[in-house]
């Protein structure tokens, strides 16, 4: 997640200058998606299949098709085409990019069974296709996926990022790090960076929502992204004078009403946020309720969030009750989140309460309760999690208490992997972010003798495994010594060979030499 906040930092701070990055299969250019304007970046990845190249294949017209549908965003409908071709016709030219575009199309499609079916795909082409495995492409999709469900608690992934991933993502973010730090050096207040990097993780925990670049734009009319443009570089150059000369010239600007302004007043709205005058809060009131650009609308009630007035929280409530705009709702939550004050706390917790809601709004306002640690917050979640039937929003719940410690909520995740009348998949979850949380090491040993089923048990040797400490240590040891089931014996085994603990050589010595 700080990776993603970086990018989008850098990126509002540079005024969102497009950067491409290339890869290749079958030494064909494939793009990411175009970069979005400076207010909103997300790490969202795209791709283009390459064009047809075998016109005889038997595959070539199922080919085109799913090609197709990965260009339209319909990902769904492309995996069902890339699967009927690597499954008909494995001989054909397009049978291993089929493999990797199917992997792709799973992957961004998302959900556990995709993810570790886009792996399957990825473990054939290793195995049928080995130069296209050693791609660059192949070896970053494996990555993404295997990383996603390493968060998950996917013990088998987690084993392959940590052994083979940690200096790439080292790299990673000391080249981010970079990026932020020249970007940084060029803005002139802490706030403006303080504001970014919340701005990034609201685009990261909402699942980075980002419309198309072609809504955004209006033939004829210069690109919002084109630093060239003299009215782009003349805005963006607002930011560093005072708000006494640089309001009275955002308002000409959100005044505007022509098409090919909408690009330049989201711009203005995010540069009004950041100018901290009476008339701030009015300014964008203003635009959320009547510019009649939808993308700036939604960017005046994001930013919102910086304005510490009790009009802009009774407006944002309105939204809440009366959209029909998911987006809009999405960030009126993030923006009711960054509220201080307890009538806002209060309209988080009713919205989440809400049967009416879909699932993915009600999993954001517990995500943001998250944030906000309480005790009455934390209570309020764990009574939720025995009244909502959704599990996506049940596995919210866990992940936001795991993030509240030191007010009862460790004991509470292991009374939740402990209830064998719940989901399997969700106790997991919860004796997972019970270990990444504040559960102490003697609650999570005792635990073990007390679970009935080797699923949960095995799931309880990965969280030791994560912990690095010694009593961790030895009672990994003790498993791999003196437990009854072979197959936990194995497991342990295998997450003490991830430790460089002297006492598990000598074990592994002992082990190999009987």
């Amino acid at each position: 997640m700080k990776i993603a906040f970086m990018v989008v930092a850098a990126t509002l701070f540079a005024g969102g200058a497009s950067q491409t990055t290339q890869t290749t299969i079958r030494g064909v250019e494939k793009t990411p998606a175009r970069s979005a304007p400076a207010s909103y970046i997300a790490a969202s990845w795209s791709v283009a299949a390459p064009a047809p190249w075998s016109a005889k294949d038997p595959a070539d017209s199922l080919y085109r098709e799913a090609r197709a549908a990965l260009g339209k965003g319909d990902y769904s409908r492309a995996a069902e085409l890339f699967r009927r071709i690597s499954r008909q016709y494995p001989q054909s030219d397009y049978a291993g990019e089929s493999l990797y575009y199917l992997a792709f199309s799973e992957y961004r499609i998302g959900g556990t069974d995709h993810l570790r079916s886009a792996l399957g795909s990825l473990d054939r082409i290793k195995d049928r296709y080995p130069t296209l495995s050693k791609a660059g492409d192949a070896k970053t999709l494996r990555t993404r996926i295997c990383g996603e469900l390493a968060r998950q608690g996917d013990e088998a992934c987690a084993a392959e990022v940590s052994a083979a991933a940690g200096a790439a993502v080292a790299e990673a973010v000391a080249s981010t790090a970079g990026v932020v730090a020249n970007a940084v050096s060029s803005a002139v207040s802490s706030a403006v960076a303080n504001a970014a990097t919340a701005a990034a993780g609201a685009m990261d925990a909402t699942s980075a929502n980002i419309r198309a670049s072609d809504r955004r734009r209006v033939s004829g009319c210069p690109s919002e992204d084109d630093d060239d443009d003299e009215r782009v570089a003349a805005l963006n150059a607002l930011i560093q004078m005072d708000a006494e000369r640089a309001m009275p010239i955002l308002k000409k600007v959100l005044e505007r009403r022509d098409a090919c302004s909408a690009g330049l007043r989201r711009k203005a709205v995010f540069l009004v946020s950041q100018k901290h005058t009476p008339e701030t809060a009015d300014i964008l009131l203003g635009i959320a309720r009547n510019d009649p650009d939808e993308d700036v609308r939604e960017q005046a009630v994001f930013w919102l969030s910086q304005v510490p007035d009790e009009r802009a929280v009774t407006m944002l409530q309105d939204i809440l009750n009366s959209s029909s705009n998911e987006d809009l709702k999405n960030k009126a939550l993030f923006a009711l989140s960054q509220h201080r004050s307890a009538r806002g706390a209060q309209i988080l917790r009713d919205y989440a309460l809400r049967e009416d809601a879909s699932d993915e709004l009600r999993g954001q306002a517990v995500f943001w309760l998250g944030q906000r640690r309480s005790p009455e917050n934390a209570e309020f979640l764990r009574t939720l999690y025995g009244r909502v039937k959704s599990d996506e929003v049940k596995e919210k719940i866990l992940f936001s208490l795991s993030q509240q410690r030191g007010v009862g909520n460790d004991k509470w995740l292991i009374d939740i992997a402990s209830n064998t009348r719940e989901n399997i998949d969700l106790r997991k979850k919860a004796l997972f972010w019970a270990g990444q949380g504040a559960a102490s090491a003697q609650q999570l040993i005792s635990l073990y003798s007390s679970l009935p089923d080797s699923e949960m048990r095995e799931q309880l040797i990965f969280v030791y495994s994560q912990r690095h400490e010694p009593a961790m240590m030895d009672k990994m040891l003790d498993i791999a010594k003196n437990d009854k089931d072979p197959e936990l014996r194995k497991k342990a085994i295998f997450w003490l060979g991830q430790s460089r603990d002297p006492r598990v050589q000598q074990f592994l010595l002992d082990l190999i030499n009987r």
